[in-house]
């Protein structure tokens, strides 16, 4: 079933095909959540936002994606989270499946290729709010410019400085090698 079919039989009242989207999207909301702040309150995060989605399932524009749409609501909600604790949230990340370029016989480059990985976790978290969060959208989770900007609500050239910004911010900090 795809998301136009599931999203029709959601609004008929079928809460299996609700279900369907939130089997499909709940990692990306869980990764989306966690790595704009809300860190151990993600799970709850999500669940708020899934919960929002479907209240809302209405005001869904039919012909888009679906993706995008419910990954603002994330945002949102992880927004203002992160603005009720009056604290930036760390970032948390979590690399699975990346083969590292090093073999188990070269413990250096393993200990180099942390290090640059923790310069870079901590020149990303250390960005000002809307550059961070144009970041973890088109680099974290994968998004398209045009999905940032409407997951973040935003204009695509709004998306396009935030992003040149950031990335002339970590270049200065980490440099072009870590990048």
């Amino acid at each position: 079933m795809d998301d136009d079919e599931a999203v029709t039989r959601a609004l008929a009242g079928d809460l299996d095909a609700y279900e369907v989207l939130v089997t499909r999207y709940s990692a990306v909301a869980h990764r989306t959540a966690s790595l704009l702040g809300a860190g151990d309150e993600a799970e709850d995060v999500v669940q708020e936002a899934f919960v929002k989605a479907f209240r809302h399932l209405g005001g869904f524009r039919r012909g888009s994606s679906f993706r995008p749409w419910l990954l603002r609501i994330v945002a949102n909600e992880t927004h203002d989270l992160t603005r009720s604790r009056g604290r930036r949230s760390d970032l948390t990340v979590r690399l699975s499946g990346v083969r590292e370029p090093y073999g188990p016989d070269d413990p250096e480059g393993a200990a180099v290729d942390a290090d640059g990985k923790a310069r870079l976790l901590a020149a990303v978290r250390a960005l000002p709010e809307r550059e961070r969060e144009v970041v973890v959208c088109r680099y974290f989770l994968q998004l398209s410019e045009a999905e940032t900007a409407e997951v973040l609500g935003v204009r695509l050239g709004t998306v396009k400085s935030r992003t040149f910004r950031a990335l002339r911010r970590l270049r200065e900090e980490v440099g072009d090698e870590h990048l």
